[in-house]
């Protein structure tokens, strides 16, 4: 038997999970140089026409935002893989040594 083809309505609610995190926190794996960074540790330039994150090993883009009253464009193209820690059960979110997302994407 063949999986049943939904529309992407159906992921909704998984995705609304993976995108509702603290993003400084989630880590990249650069499609350029393929090292991982936190992403509050990216070089962030704001006065383009939009957001651009660069790469700290390497320099080369990893996000583009461009933000309009009513919509957003988000370019992730320069990323290999995002690392997105969940919440521990108490509440905690793991650290980068307790993290299996994080030793997984540095390797």
């Amino acid at each position: 038997m063949s999986p049943a083809r939904l529309d992407g309505n159906a992921a909704g609610g998984d995705l609304a999970d993976v995108f509702a995190f603290e993003v400084t926190t989630a880590v990249t794996t650069c499609a350029a140089c393929h090292r991982t960074h936190p992403i509050a540790t990216l070089d962030a330039y704001l006065e383009a026409p939009g957001m651009v994150l660069r790469c700290a090993s390497c320099n080369a883009v990893q996000i583009r935002l461009v933000r309009a009253p009513h919509r957003a464009w988000l370019d992730v193209r320069g990323v290999d893989m995002i690392a997105i820690s969940y919440p521990l059960t108490d509440g905690s979110t793991p650290n980068a040594t307790t993290s299996s997302h994080v030793d997984e994407a540095s390797t």
